[in-house]
């Protein structure tokens, strides 16, 4: 399954013990009734902000009894025991310990003597338990009641005062003020119960949503048969702010009250819960912002939900067929968070993990259906999506932890047939690139074997570009909207099983000035929608142009500021160290050991553009750090490439790769170099950078494996690049064999001419003392204008008499004795008329066959 649920809170295993240990001996406290009691009563109510956990249960008299479980001591706490054969509902404590409300309902038709009302049927309490002590009655009405105590920023900043939401069925929810003082030494007694001040939060609503680890309230409002969703958020200073509000495009036709992370109901029946309409909101510390909704459905043959991305400025509707075609859904939709992601889960038919951080192509969503043998791995009872990716079961008493199940999506990625699901599957995976254990070893092995497998975009590119972002974005969040995510920029194929109609939205209304926190990363995310077009993710090939330019300088001889091009090289420098740094362990591949001016280059100009890039649009982060991000940025995308390289080498051989040109292509050598041809396809379509060396290798191992036609078309169209460091260990390590020669001669005329002259000189053979002595001889004559001269020749100077070139060598010695006397000796390698004379002659006997 691709959720992996950790069992966090069990009440069974960590209250249930505990209670028995504590339950009193004799007659009918004792032994199996005890047990039975408890057992089929214990039932957890609540959740704090800390992660305190709140359950209740009847003892052996009947009861409701309140207990704490604290997840930080893993110790249980009794709170309260309420002598009533009541029901409890509702219970929160606050962040003290020393108050606690309470909510029951009776549910039988006798009368509960003085706290009740004729006819009420919903008891509140607000209860001193430090020690307990006096009983107040909030509300005593015939609507049900739930209570949250409002939590402090932090545990240690205590407030004057507490704070109760009191939430009615009423549709009106209200806040207590609760002035606590202490009495004889650590008494705790509440201060003026009789007259406790209120102000009234929220009123005709029809659903709402508690956010206890942010203590935030969503609640909708129904005005004109349109529904306005608004928010709370509540604040350490005791005070609250409308956050925003905008209208939603939802039916709650048969929704009159539903609450949400207010506790659960257990008296609902499933069917009753099936039927309903859900609804939830989920953020995450990105600014992120969803709304997820199912409609009432009579049908299950078809299932529909949306998601409205508020953060986006959009809405997808996705239908959904269930598994199989004559199965039907019969436990309703379930919406989790799980942070980057939201999975929409139908228990036994599908599971839809929506990627909520980058929602725009629904390719980089994973749709999961019955087929892949995930029915019946999570639970089939109620689930309630909490905070921090918390997952309640309710009828369990179980609280998971959810996570995406990395083995499992590992798994699926080697097995997956369609280019969506291998798409999907890697943005998953790699999303987790944070947690302990995470394969990456695996994942770079499975992108080594299947370079070849998809169509619909390239593997390689989506690899490097989405693991270089993952890499840094732990560090700094705001990069999300400044760094490309993803190579591919639009989808156009249509995911089997599903359907989806994306509509544009209204941006929410933000009502509060001066945010902090989530709140200004997500007026960030709207600022962003709204003013910036085209979006802000910088693209490697902004530097394309540049890049070529200083190329093209240098072979013409042609230089900027020599300042300009330092420090680009600089930045090279500073990468590459900081690679060397990061690699702990020796590699086979034989890379960085060279200078290569030009990727050099290249990676230099990508650290500028995209330091400035970054230091233009985040104002507030200092420049080091962005700088040291940058270096990681791009070490990572080299670091991808040599592991690439190394994962697929170590599959054949532990030794390091020497590519020997005169033993046979093994089939190691062939797959590094078919890899490395890839590699560098995806990088040159994208303008990326190769770590130094990669060009050498790559020709190193194409003069290795292909023949002389294939070879030389790959260079002709610049696949293989003949770098001075490839074609001087050809001409070293190739003897002088017919076959070789041709070789040779075929690289060495494709030569660029500085490093052709430098070959030349390198290699002992008639062919290259020819070119030698051309390029002497056009250097000689590039200015030569031609004067009156003795016809007489000295023939005794020659060692052969052939006027023609007696005469011609004469000139040649003559221009070489006024360049000497102008510009001094510039030695070009002791080359001179008389080598010329003799490359010649060696050369025209070479052609008569003498």
């Amino acid at each position: 399954m691709a959720l992996r649920l950790v069992t966090h809170f069990d009440v069974l295993e960590d209250v249930l013990p505990s209670l028995l240990t504590q339950a009193p001996t004799g007659d009918e406290g004792d032994g199996a009734g005890v047990l039975e009691t408890t057992y089929g009563s214990l039932r957890v109510l609540n959740i704090e902000r800390n992660g305190n956990i709140i359950y209740t249960y009847k003892d052996s008299k009947g009861n409701a009894v309140f207990g704490l479980y604290d997840c930080q001591t893993r110790q249980n706490e009794h709170l309260y025991t309420f002598e009533k054969d009541m029901q409890a509902v509702s219970c929160s404590v606050n962040s003290e310990r020393t108050v606690l409300a309470a909510s029951f309902v009776r549910y039988t038709t006798e009368g509960v003597k003085n706290e009740l009302q004729p006819g009420s049927k919903c008891l509140t309490l607000l209860v001193e338990i430090h020690p307990v002590n006096n009983v107040k009655v909030l509300k005593a009405v015939d609507s049900c009641i739930w209570v949250q105590f409002l939590y402090p920023q932090a545990e240690s900043h205590l407030l004057p005062q507490n704070h109760l939401l009191l939430i009615s069925e009423e549709k009106y929810i209200e806040r207590f003020h609760i002035q606590i003082t202490r009495e004889d030494g650590d008494r705790v007694v509440i201060r003026n119960p009789s007259h406790l001040p209120r102000d009234r939060i929220a009123e005709d609503f029809v659903w709402a949503q508690w956010d206890m680890s942010e203590q935030r309230l969503y609640y909708i409002e129904r005005k004109e048969s349109r529904s306005i969703l608004k928010c709370i958020q509540f604040r350490g200073d005791e005070s609250f702010n409308l956050m925003f509000e905008m209208p939603l495009d939802i039916s709650l036709s048969g929704l009159r009250f539903k609450l949400v992370n207010f506790g659960f109901d257990y008296c609902q029946d499933r069917e009753k819960l099936r039927s309903q309409s859900s609804l939830c909101i989920f953020t995450n510390h990105t600014g992120s912002l969803c709304v997820c909704y199912s409609p009432k459905s009579d049908s299950w043959e078809e299932i529909t939900y949306s998601v409205f991305y508020l953060h986006k400025g959009y809405r997808k509707t996705f239908t959904a067929a269930p598994g199989s075609a004559d199965s039907q859904v019969t436990n309703g939709i379930t919406f989790l968070n799980l942070g980057y992601f939201v999975a929409v889960y139908s228990p036994g038919h599908f599971l839809h993990l929506l990627n909520i951080q980058h929602p725009d192509l629904i390719c980089h969503s994973l749709f999961l259906t019955g087929n892949n043998k995930m029915a019946a791995v999570l639970p089939l009872s109620p689930l309630q999506s909490l905070s921090g990716s918390l997952v309640l079961d309710c009828y369990s008493g179980k609280v998971y932890r959810a996570t995406l199940d990395q083995s499992y999506l590992l798994q699926f990625l080697w097995n997956a047939r369609l280019d969506c699901e291998r798409m999907a599957a890697l943005h998953c995976i790699l999303s987790c690139s944070q947690e302990p254990g995470f394969p990456e070893e695996q994942i770079i092995q499975w992108i080594s074997e299947h370079v070849s497998a998809c169509h619909s975009f390239d593997l390689i590119q989506e690899f490097l570009i989405a693991s270089s972002y993952w890499s840094v974005y732990a560090e700094l969040e705001d990069v999300d909207m400044l760094l490309q995510y993803s190579s591919v920029l639009t989808w156009n194929a249509e995911i089997p099983g599903i359907k989806l109609m994306t509509e544009e939205l209204p941006l929410p209304l933000m009502k509060v000035y001066g945010l902090k926190g989530y709140w200004a990363k997500l007026n960030s995310n709207l600022e962003y929608i709204k003013y910036t077009k085209p979006y802000l993710h910088y693209h490697y090939s902004v530097v394309r142009r540049e890049w070529h330019n200083l190329i093209s300088e240098e072979r013409t001889g042609k230089r900027r500021s020599t300042m300009y091009v330092r420090n680009i090289l600089e930045n090279a420098v500073k990468v590459i160290s900081n690679m060397e740094t990061r690699t702990l362990e020796p590699r086979l591949i034989p890379l960085l050991q060279e200078e290569d001016r030009h990727q050099r280059l290249l990676m230099g100009l990508i650290v500028s553009e995209l330091r400035d890039h970054l230091l233009r649009h985040l104002q507030g982060v200092e420049k080091k750090k962005i700088e040291q991000m940058v270096l990681d940025y791009i070490s990572k995308l080299l670091d991808l490439i040599w592991c690439l390289l190394e994962t697929s080498w170590r599959k054949h051989s532990v030794h390091p790769l020497v590519p020997h040109l005169n033993s046979h292509c093994s089939a190691a050598d062939f797959e590094v170099f078919h890899l490395m041809t890839r590699i560098l396809d995806a990088a040159s379509s994208l303008c990326l950078p190769l770590p130094p060396g990669f060009h050498s290798l790559h020709t190193i191992l194409g003069v290795h494996c292909l023949p002389l036609y294939s070879l030389l078309h790959y260079i002709d169209n610049g696949v293989l690049l003949l770098t001075e460091t490839a074609v001087m260990k050809l001409m070293k390590d190739l003897d002088n064999s017919e076959k070789n020669e041709k070789l040779k001669f075929s690289i060495i005329v494709r030569l660029p001419p500085l490093i052709g002259q430098k070959v030349c000189r390198l290699w002992d053979h008639p062919m290259s003392s020819n070119i030698i002595s051309r390029n002497h001889v056009a250097r000689l004559l590039k200015d030569y204008k031609k004067e009156p001269r003795n016809s007489m020749i000295d023939k005794s100077s020659f060692p052969v008499e052939f006027l023609p070139l007696n005469y011609f060598i004469e000139i040649l010695m003559g221009l070489e004795s006024s360049n000497q006397a102008l510009h001094g000796f510039e030695g070009h390698d002791n080359v001179d008329a008389q080598f010329v004379e003799e490359a010649a002659l060696k050369h025209t006997t070479v052609l008569l066959g003498l």
